[in-house]
């Protein structure tokens, strides 16, 4: 399945600003209902087949946050305006991104980035540029969607 990270609006069924019960119900259809984890958590985050991690967040009933986590397998690929997050290697992910938007390191991780614009934020737990094989760090381990405002703390309720 494909994912299209379309910032500000959502992903998917899940798009910010839904309230709680939609979001809860999108995040649920896009289980695969013939192989359902047991790792689930309704209402929190589902993992596909392909180990593609779909996790929300809420505040005051709202979705503020979508975050998707690296597949193991490739039947799942997540975009952003035809630049493939998972598939690609971080540094070529930001390359491509900053041909779109300003991007930046993460203020307290120097190998995750963040697009304020768009509030995407790409995170991955160490930096190995270098080495194809180390894959927790050669490519990002995930990808975050929020709402305008999100990094500016809770939104009055």
């Amino acid at each position: 399945m494909n994912f299209e990270l379309v910032p500000p609006i959502g992903v998917g069924p899940l798009q910010i600003g839904m309230s709680r019960e939609n979001a809860n119900s999108a995040l649920d259809s896009l289980r695969d209902a013939r192989e359902v984890s047991a790792a689930d958590q309704a209402g929190q985050h589902i993992f596909r087949p392909s180990g593609l991690m779909i996790s929300i967040g809420c505040m005051h009933g709202r979705l503020e946050s979508v975050e998707l986590g690296r597949p193991s397998a490739r039947s799942d690929v997540v975009r952003f305006r035809g630049i493939d997050v998972f598939g690609l290697p971080a540094r070529e992910v930001v390359r491509r991104m900053a041909e779109v938007t300003p991007i930046e390191p993460a203020d307290d991780e120097s190998a995750s980035f963040v697009a304020p614009g768009l509030l995407l934020s790409f995170w991955r737990p160490f930096e190995a540029d270098d080495e194809p094989d180390e894959e927790q760090g050669y490519c990002f381990s995930s990808v975050l969607l929020a709402r305008p405002g999100y990094y500016d703390g809770p939104t009055p309720g």
